[in-house]
């Protein structure tokens, strides 16, 4: 058998700060990468145009990083359950490494390509968790359970030392041309564009595709953002976020190098005020990994309600009021602005985000899976955990201390967009309304005829009597 190892990227498309990566050329001086185009998941209905562009922009960039090593980065467009293996046992290789993932698709994909791997008498090692500080395993309650609340979760996730970045691959020998026709011979391919794979974004993107881009995102944020965070982060006109989440979620940097950098930042700040936004930028990172945490030990809520009394809510099934919802026409401006901004950016500030969950579910009463999906068909960094913990907080029905939270659209607008600035952006029709009646929503009928702007489709202060109302009913049912 051969000294080569297969590295198989998936979540962690960089070769700087890749625990697995590192640990396999410590095994090997022959490492080379595979990255699979799952057809398991391109052929699922919630896959966004604009986040394969991003993707295959990161591995253009990955290619490009494994050649400047002497190796390669193989591409399969395959199922990977026989795929990953076919293409080891064809070159002989000696094992197959990769990071570990929390989602449960994942999971049950992985134990199944290691039985197969065993079948052939080929190594294997999983056991890196490279998109996460701690393993699931490693922050637990007194009792041993996982934390379903933030708060102490986050005090035991921060009391815990943080691992340093780990070496990053600088060399490594590739595969032979001989070894090259052969895998071709397996599956290989040449990378496709997203066109060849049936996407089509022709926008731009938030953030250029590949680690050099995110490391120098992450360096420009953490130099003087990240001191003003605290402030700047609730206002989607000002450009005070980090914007690196499509990183964060394909591993086009590794959280062990953002986690150094808000160290680094730390210690640079001068000021009471800075050190407090650089903490708020860490419990946002403690938030990502909660609920990546929350979907490995609990993977039933992707398919559903944490909190019993939404398991069987009585959501409405308005199909009119959804697509207003989707197509940014329900006649309030801050949600209508913020709708846009996903639909024409592939992203949307989190505030928004926010804002918009609450509308459908608690104005619309439309449930929160409905929406759920739809950002995952529209975000540049629509991931599972984020998106679901996210979605769950916003509709009440998740992992939150506080059980009904509700978002009144004009006070929202009013107080982190006081200027319309963010409306007037996305909302062009509505740039010539006064600001005080742009933020609140108070714009008369015969202005909206005027520029063919929507009547508000529902009322909020009855929809939020109704949701409340409803509410108390299941959990009377629940008693």
């Amino acid at each position: 058998m051969s000294e080569l190892i297969l590295f198989w990227h998936r979540r962690d498309l960089r070769v700087s700060d890749n625990t697995g990566l590192a640990a396999a050329r410590r095994h090997s001086p022959k490492v080379v990468g595979v990255f699979c185009f799952d057809r398991n998941i391109l052929e699922r209905d919630d896959i966004a145009p604009v986040r394969v562009e991003y993707m295959i922009g990161c591995l253009q960039a990955l290619q490009e990083r494994y050649a400047q090593t002497g190796s390669q980065l193989l591409i399969l467009h395959a199922d990977p359950i026989p795929a990953i293996p076919a293409l080891a046992e064809a070159l002989n290789a000696k094992a197959v490494f990769w990071n570990w993932d929390v989602e449960p698709y994942s999971q049950v994909r992985d134990r199944t390509i290691i039985d197969a791997l065993k079948e052939k008498g080929i190594e294997f090692l999983n056991e890196n968790w490279d998109q996460i500080l701690h393993s699931p395993q490693e922050i637990r309650t007194g009792s041993n359970a996982p934390y379903t609340v933030y708060t102490p979760f986050w005090k035991n996730w921060s009391s815990k030392p943080k691992a340093p970045p780990v070496e990053t691959l600088q060399s490594a020998a590739g595969l032979t041309p001989a070894e090259q026709e052969i895998a071709k011979n397996a599956g290989a391919i040449a990378l496709p564009t997203a066109k060849d794979l049936g996407f089509i974004w022709d926008g731009d993107l938030i953030l250029s595709p590949g680690e050099a881009s995110a490391q120098a995102r992450l360096e420009e944020f953490t130099d003087k953002a990240i001191t003003e965070y605290q402030e700047q982060r609730n206002f989607p006109a000002t450009d005070g976020t980090s914007q690196l989440s499509a990183a964060l979620k394909f591993g086009a940097i590794g959280i062990r190098t953002v986690w150094q950098a808000t160290i680094d930042a730390q210690e640079n700040s001068r000021s009471e005020e800075a050190a407090t936004s650089i903490r708020t930028w860490q419990q946002e990172l403690a938030w990502r990994e909660f609920y990546q945490h929350a979907i490995y030990n609990f993977p039933e809520l992707a398919d559903g309600a944490y909190r019993d009394a939404f398991k069987n809510f009585p959501w409405e099934t308005n199909e009119a009021d959804f697509q207003a919802w989707c197509e940014g026409r329900t006649g309030y401006p801050i949600v209508d602005a913020a709708m846009r901004q996903l639909n024409e950016s592939g992203w949307m500030h989190n505030r928004c985000r926010m804002i918009v969950a609450s509308f459908l579910t608690k104005d619309l009463l439309i449930s929160p899976q409905l929406g759920e999906k739809y950002f995952m068909q529209k975000l540049i960094d629509g991931d599972l955990s984020a998106n679901n913990g996210g979605w769950q907080w916003s509709a009440s029905s998740g992992m939150d201390a506080k059980p009904v939270r509700i978002f009144n659209p004009a006070s929202q607008a009013q107080k982190f967009d006081p200027d319309g600035e963010y409306i007037r952006r996305w909302l062009p029709e509505l740039r010539s309304i006064d600001t005080e009646y742009l933020v609140t929503g108070k714009i008369t009928p015969l202005e909206r005829r005027a520029l063919g702007y929507p009547e508000p489709i529902v009322d909020h202060k009855q929809r939020q009597q109704q949701f409340k109302q409803r509410y108390q009913q299941q959990k009377e049912v629940m008693k």
